[in-house]
């Protein structure tokens, strides 16, 4: 345990990773309760966006839902459906507008095929499974001798799926808000000052998945570096 939580990089590694973890949610934040505030100007609710943005690509089969939550939104590949919280389904807000268009992105990118997020639906499964074993065989690893080091680079590899989950996921979801934009663009659904502000939420968002990322690989650094020097 002291290899983990003793290790000098410990403190370094947490105050690195709260320090961009808090600057993506103040961004996010910031961002959200801005335009959560401006209302678009034809007056178009979360739900009627969505269904704009999947006519504009002319994605068919595709069904518009609610579900509980507080900008819990998400689109399931499986079920075919976009599943947009009652604050963003039923508000007529910038905010709502772009979250509504960003999953709409994913359904988009479903619909014609758009290999990393296939890549990501695959690594689903995957990961959950590898993130539920590899922290446990990394810490049992660094009670055992070291002639069983393989324990600890087993948990490092099952970590390393996690990571590339956290690396797939940022062309996916940086693509969904490039569709959602340009669809919002150029349909007309918002003018385009009203776009310049809907950028700034899904790029706000983004920074979630950017944080997210930096800190998975700063961990599976860190783990390579306790590894290596407890190999040493």
């Amino acid at each position: 345990m002291y290899w983990y939580y003793g290790d000098p990089t410990y403190i370094l590694f947490m105050i690195i990773s709260l320090a961009v973890t808090l600057y993506a949610q103040i961004k996010v934040k910031n961002a959200f309760n801005k335009y959560s505030k401006i209302r678009s100007s034809k007056n178009i609710t979360g739900s009627e966006a969505a269904k704009a943005v999947l006519d504009f690509n002319n994605v068919t089969g595709v069904s518009v839902n609610t579900t509980s939550g507080y900008f819990a939104d998400y689109y399931d590949s499986r079920s075919k459906g976009v599943y947009l919280s009652e604050n963003v389904y039923s508000e007529p807000t910038l905010a709502a507008v772009s979250v509504a268009a960003h999953e709409c992105g994913h359904a988009t990118q479903d619909d014609v095929g758009y290999w990393p997020i296939r890549l990501r639906q695959i690594l689903v499964p995957v990961t959950t499974a590898s993130s539920r074993l590899a922290m446990p065989l990394v810490l049992i690893g660094l009670f055992l001798p070291t002639k069983y080091q393989f324990v600890i680079n087993l948990g490092i590899i099952l970590y390393s799926v996690a990571v590339l989950f956290e690396l797939v996921t940022l062309p996916v979801e940086f693509d969904a808000s490039r569709r959602a934009l340009k669809a919002l663009k150029e349909s007309a659904m918002l003018a385009p000052e009203e776009v310049k502000g809907a950028k700034k939420v899904l790029s706000a968002a983004a920074m979630t998945y950017l944080a997210a990322a930096f800190t998975s690989l700063l961990s599976l650094v860190r783990l390579i570096l306790i590894a290596k020097s407890r190999r040493d």
